[in-house]
């Protein structure tokens, strides 16, 4: 059997990869996180409560771990990627580089880099394929260059090091638990267009969301995604983008989301606004790679995603838990 660190296990992502985990008992699993973990957590994972920043608390999380799956950031949403710049940036570097040390001091056998698709927000090739990074300016926000610190941290502990990594980049995730404000700060977009929609906000305002494409990847496809990489010889010292193989507009997203309440898409309006750096981005990376080494592709489609989500939203609602 072999022991799995999950952290950010408090997090929607983390959450649905120990649920992963635990349904093979090829793994042991032990979460770490600042937050509060669920009951079922508790009692299906050796649970570790620290501020992963703190070295000394890195390397205690990680000790007796064979593979560490990195999830910890920043907790807040959109806000906060957009107004605390430092903020992201500073617990970021510092996150990354105590779990990196850790693992280079332990020798933990992989350890497995959650990134995101922020990293290529200046990308120029689409589908955007991993190897377009190499081409991609820096990325702008705090969020991109976070994750890219991190991404290059991983590569240069294997050159001088020989740590074994595997970087996944989720892109766009939405679903189930996916509005906690425990949730790592990477934007929420999808999941924040649903709820706008099943608030019945009436026009349906965009700002923020700009005029941008997305890759929607359910939570649930995002956790399976991470797993297979983690668990294939095919994903040692690569990287994967995790996302769905289809591009969609915002006004795409809205529509489903509208048919998912049962309302006809075509009575409602979009009331578009100027995003807040003006910049129009086109978000559809490449997942040709994670389907022809692992194997593995979105097998959920967004409007069967989105419903679900729409349900769980209300469900919600109705038990007062928004």
């Amino acid at each position: 059997m072999s022991r799995v660190l999950v952290t950010g296990g408090a997090g929607a992502i983390g959450a649905a990869v120990v649920r992963r985990l635990l349904a093979d008992p090829e793994y042991e699993v032990r979460v770490a996180d600042v937050q509060p973990v669920p009951q079922w957590m508790r009692e299906g994972c050796e649970v570790h409560v620290a501020d992963l920043r703190e070295p000394g608390q890195a390397l205690a999380a990680s000790t007796g771990c064979q593979t560490v799956v990195h999830l910890a950031g920043v907790t807040g949403g959109h806000e906060t990627v957009r107004a605390q710049p430092y903020t992201l940036l500073d617990a970021g570097v510092a996150l990354d580089g105590a779990l990196v040390r850790a693992a280079v001091e332990l020798q933990i056998e992989r350890l497995v880099y959650v990134s995101c698709g922020a990293v290529f927000e200046r990308a120029e090739l689409f589908p955007t394929p991993e190897e377009h990074l190499l081409d991609c300016a820096m990325p702008r926000s705090a969020l991109g260059r976070s994750k890219l610190y991190g991404e290059l941290l991983c590569r240069s502990a294997y050159e001088e090091h020989g740590l074994a990594f595997t970087i996944c980049r989720p892109c766009d995730v939405y679903g189930r638990g996916r509005l906690a404000a425990s949730e790592p700060g990477a934007a929420r977009l999808v999941d924040d267009l649903i709820d706008a929609v099943v608030s019945g906000r009436r026009p349906l305002p965009l700002r923020d969301w700009g005029e941008r494409t997305l890759a929607p990847t359910h939570v649930a496809d995002v956790a399976d995604g991470i797993v297979a990489a983690m668990s294939s010889t095919a994903g040692v010292n690569e990287d994967f983008n995790i996302c769905l193989a289809q591009e969609l507009t915002i006004e795409q997203i809205a529509r489903l989301a509208w048919q998912a309440i049962g309302d006809d898409p075509d009575e409602h309006e979009l009331e578009q606004l100027r995003s807040a750096d003006g910049q129009k981005r086109r978000c559809w990376p490449s997942a040709e790679k994670a389907q022809r080494l692992l194997g593995w592709e979105a097998a959920i489609e967004p409007a069967e995603g989105i419903a679900s989500t729409v349900a769980w939203l209300r469900g919600l609602r109705v038990g007062g838990g928004l």
